[in-house]
């Protein structure tokens, strides 16, 4: 019997088709093979696997989801007008398909308008559409002129100033700690946004955390608790890194013993450590959390704290994010800027200094 999905509307049943085909033909991109001319081996035909499992890791289980959902538009849109996705259509035809993205005229079917995209989103788009086609073996140019210059003219035209993040101050956080119950949900948030703050954590590494190495196949790095502290062993988007936190002078506001009870009271000994709870709160489910928690978590508790009252309710949602933590621990650290450096995974003092002062930056 069709899903749900699949039998609402025909032209969404031909997205849904694109979207697995996509994913189909990522999977078999990923596949090495020997070369014709290579007789095969025993150790050959083994290594041919490996560089299969390495090909698999090369891009996250949640980019190829999304570059899926770019070729299915993307598929989709072609059809519309009377083109075909494959082989790559001319760069004019691409540069026509970026000025229907930032126009809006665009329907998709799931959708009763389609609002124009972000130039954040286009650019993606455009990045998810030359790694599919990578994948398919063909090249697509993204420094054409006819794909270049109309995504020049549309970030000159729609692009705007990235929002201002502010920074989680230390004051600022034991408010929002104390906003927290003594609940198993509140032991879990607590000990994310102390965590976080103690080590300068991105909302993906902090949700991407395991109890152990290899727990998991999406796991982004481990945990291990010492007499003096935890240290952390994460895999980031700039490389491996090591963060060390150590204990504070306080239990109720200390990052490893907040940490200790969640997976205490949780029972969690294994996979990941920080997971969803039941709807009354009183039991930890086996599926981890999403780092849009982490960014709602921090919004939610800068209310409640009634930090920047000044504003309205609006404008202090729109102050804060998950990156709120990470300018936090760069801004009030009183230590060397070469440790904030190390501890936030930057490549350089610069990219430090800047997150410091104005709270900005992707890393």
């Amino acid at each position: 019997m069709p899903s749900e999905t699949e039998k609402s509307t025909p032209a969404l049943s031909d997205e849904l088709e694109d979207y697995r085909a996509g994913e189909r033909d990522q999977e078999d991109g990923d596949c090495m093979s020997m070369p014709s001319h290579v007789a095969g081996s025993g150790t050959l035909d083994r290594l041919v696997e490996t560089a299969r499992d390495y090909a698999r890791t090369a891009v996250s289980d949640n980019a190829r989801k999304a570059y899926a959902k770019d070729w299915a538009h993307f598929a989709r849109w072609c059809r519309m007008n009377g083109a075909q996705p494959l082989p790559p259509p001319s760069p004019e035809m691409i540069g026509l398909y970026l000025a229907d993205l930032a126009g809006g005229s665009s329907r998709s079917p799931s959708q009763l308008a389609c609002r124009p995209l972000s130039v954040s989103t286009i650019d993606r788009r455009l990045s998810g559409l030359a790694w599919n086609y990578a994948q398919r073996g063909f090249s697509l140019d993204r420094k054409n002129r006819h794909i270049a210059t109309v995504l020049a003219g549309i970030k000159r035209k729609h692009a705007r100033p990235p929002v201002q993040k502010e920074a989680i101050l230390a004051e600022d956080l034991l408010a929002m700690v104390a906003t927290l119950p003594y609940d198993l949900r509140g032991l879990r948030d607590r000990a994310i946004l102390l965590l976080g703050y103690a080590g300068g954590l991105r909302r993906s590494e902090i949700v991407r955390l395991d109890v152990h190495k290899d727990d998991t196949p999406d796991s982004g790095g481990w945990i291990e608790i010492f007499d003096k502290g935890a240290l952390l062993t994460l895999n980031a988007k700039t490389g491996w890194r090591e963060v060390e936190i150590g204990r504070g002078s306080m239990t109720k506001t200390c990052p490893v013993h907040a940490l200790e009870e969640w997976l205490q009271f949780a029972k969690i000994d294994f996979g990941p450590v920080f997971v969803r709870t039941s709807r009354d709160g009183k039991r930890a489910l086996t599926n981890r959390l999403s780092d849009k928690h982490v960014a709602r978590l921090i919004k939610a508790t800068v209310l409640g704290s009634g930090i920047r009252s000044d504003l309205p309710d609006e404008d202090r949602l729109a102050l804060f994010s998950g990156h709120s933590l990470r300018a936090g621990l760069a801004s009030s650290a009183e230590v060397d800027e070469r440790y904030v450096q190390k501890q936030l995974g930057h490549a350089s003092a610069e990219m430090t200094a800047a997150i410091s002062v104005d709270g900005t930056g992707s890393a």
